[in-house]
């Protein structure tokens, strides 16, 4: 038994260690339940969560881990659910992170995810998890990656994170997966010329899907989208962005995007780079969490708290600047 989950064993009650051998022994419940459970915002629950999460994490890793994003309409979940339904047939097991928008007003989410991937829900190698943005930065939930860990855990060799959309925020997902792949529209027109810089610098692969609409203007699109590419310095000396061009609904294309994929992790294992962005990953990760904890515990701090209301109502008039509030109250920590 690795180290880290003997000296932990002794720490996990029942309920824990029935979560921790269900998703070891790939059960469906189980890992549900300890998503549940790490999405949970009760302070009892982050706790159980952690634990559970230490005696899983011997048996992480050993997933792909690809990012799906492109704009809304672009077809992603009838892209994922062709992807999975084919790496299926390979003899891979799928699971697949899908992130709704929440709503600003209402905080609410439709989560459809499941309804636009019918065929692939159904399969028995496929696990499906919708979950809300919560409106945090990124169009990824807060819990995705230990929701990629638990997954890994469970035995699944591809791990498939869908964002919500495209924007500067949703470079995020980037820093969790292992290959970002952005998906565009045949006829992108303005739209090509409104993607961010930042996120075609961290793509690994384009992907023109509905190609089989028109032909000629995917084929425009992906010289376009080239000629782009050719303007930006590539994230890697050993990989060369690919644009492909494919037909997520009628399953065209979909078996080369995966052996480029795999090509990808091929070439970036070779050079040590893939093994190194982990671990990069990692640690970006844990800085974000100390960025979010002590954010937490400032808001939380009794005087913070007593003295927020009226400098926040100083600086809206104008009677104090933010820099001298921010400072009064960042002073009490």
């Amino acid at each position: 038994m690795p180290e880290t989950l003997s000296a932990l064993s002794p720490e996990l009650d029942a309920a824990d260690r029935s979560l921790v051998d269900g998703v070891r022994a790939r059960l469906l419940r189980p890992l549900a339940k300890t998503i549940t459970l790490i999405e949970s915002q009760r302070e009892d629950h982050k706790l159980r969560a952690q634990r559970v999460l230490e005696a899983l994490l011997p048996h992480t890793g050993g997933a792909m881990r690809v990012g799906i994003s492109g704009v809304p309409g672009v077809g992603k979940s009838t892209f994922i659910e062709a992807l999975g339904l084919h790496l299926i047939e390979q003899g891979l097991r799928v699971a697949v992170l899908a992130v709704d928008p929440s709503s600003s007003v209402t905080g609410g989410s439709i989560l459809g995810d499941k309804t636009r991937m019918e065929l692939l829900s159904q399969n028995p190698a496929a696990f499906i998890r919708p979950s809300p943005s919560a409106c945090s930065l990124g169009g990824v939930a807060e819990k995705t990656r230990e929701t990629m860990l638990v997954c890994e855990a469970a035995g699944f060799d591809v791990i498939i994170v869908e964002t919500v959309g495209v924007g500067q925020s949703e470079t995020a997902v980037a820093g969790m997966t292992d290959i970002f792949c952005l998906l565009q529209l045949p006829n992108a027109g303005d739209d090509l010329q409104a993607i961010k810089k930042g996120i075609m610098e961290i793509a690994d692969l384009i992907v023109i899907n509905k190609a089989d609409i028109d032909p000629s203007a995917a084929m425009r699109a992906k010289s376009q989208i080239k000629t782009a590419l050719h303007m930006l310095r590539p994230a890697s000396p050993n990989w060369t962005v690919p644009v492909l061009t494919l037909s997520a609904l009628k399953k065209d294309g979909v078996a080369e995007f995966w052996d480029t994929v795999s090509a990808y992790r091929k070439a970036l294992t070779a050079s040590g780079e893939f093994d190194a962005k982990r671990r990069h990953q990692a640690l970006a990760w844990m800085w974000e969490l100390i960025d979010s904890g002590l954010r937490s515990r400032f808001r939380s701090h009794p005087q913070v708290k007593s003295e927020l209301p009226a400098l926040a109502r100083a600086v809206e008039e104008g009677a104090t600047t933010p820099s001298v509030a921010a400072l009064r109250l960042l002073g009490h920590l």
